[in-house]
């Protein structure tokens, strides 16, 4: 007899139970396969995105810390919505409102699956938009730890998996499994993600640069559950190994499905965004 593995996801009112059959059966595995470790890794990657639909659209308040080798610390106040586009990635606008020197500033992401992703940063000063372009997508956000990169959504097309083992991470047990940017561009030449077993949350990420060294690390905490079913963290820590340096996304007052449209999300809507 054939058994299958389901991973965990639980049915609630923001999911169906009829939706949440359909995700069980696509996700199923025959024990008795022989499934390999790149199978698996990009079995785990699409649950874990199909584990964060049905949102619609968020908006976040953020505080930005960036602190130096010698833990001097800088603050930045921004605002982040999230449009969910179901045909193609996810758009995202960044919009700063403090300090001073850098209100106004907006940066405009339309991820893609199947292309290179399309980035904005409109400068207040200049009073003009900049195109990111995909050669420079590994520098840094804003003076950040952040590269303009690792602010995009991680579409599953993005990468190739492997996976690696089962561990304990945090207070859960843990799926690690090994990602490769499939990007021409990309600033990395590998990525290790923790996602828990239980709500496919992820828990940390490490950035390994194009020779291998192991430049960054990336620690999600904090995580609260909204509209009874769409887990979102409350800090996002990445740490640079190589200079010393740390930036924290502090997030707070997360609304969802709050009518918003492309509309909102338009290069030519950057210079008024308020």
């Amino acid at each position: 007899m054939t058994t299958f593995y389901f991973p965990p996801f639980s049915c609630t009112r923001a999911l169906p139970v009829t939706l949440c059959l359909v995700l069980a059966v696509f996700l199923a595995i025959p024990t008795a396969y022989a499934e390999s470790p790149e199978e698996k890794g990009l079995r785990i990657a699409i649950a874990v995105d199909k584990r964060d639909e049905g949102f619609e659209d968020s908006i976040a308040e953020q505080v930005m810390i960036l602190r130096n080798k010698q833990g001097q610390e800088s603050k930045r106040q921004l605002r982040v919505k999230v449009l969910e586009v179901q045909d193609d990635g996810n758009k995202s606008l960044f919009v700063f409102d403090n300090p001073r020197d850098v209100k106004g500033t907006a940066m405009l992401i339309h991820a893609h699956k199947d292309a290179s992703d399309d980035q904005w940063l409109y400068l207040p000063a200049l009073k003009r938009v900049k195109r990111i372009s995909s050669s420079n997508k590994s520098g840094s956000f804003m003076g950040s730890e952040f590269s303009y990169e690792d602010l995009t959504a991680q579409e599953v097309e993005k990468f190739t998996y492997n996976y690696l083992r089962e561990e304990p991470c945090a207070e859960w047990v843990c799926h690690v499994v090994e990602r490769f940017p499939t990007e021409e561009h990309s600033g990395y030449k590998r990525q290790v993600a923790w996602y828990d077993t239980e709500e496919l949350r992820t828990v940390k990420v490490e950035y390994y640069g194009r020779k291998d060294a192991h430049l960054k690390t990336l620690a999600i905490e904090g995580y609260q559950q909204y509209l009874d079913y769409f887990w979102r963290a409350s800090t996002w820590t990445m740490t640079n190994h190589v200079t010393g340096k740390s930036t924290v996304m502090e997030w707070r007052n997360f609304k969802f499905k709050s009518d918003l449209t492309s509309r909102d999300f338009t290069k030519t809507g950057l210079k008024r965004v308020r």
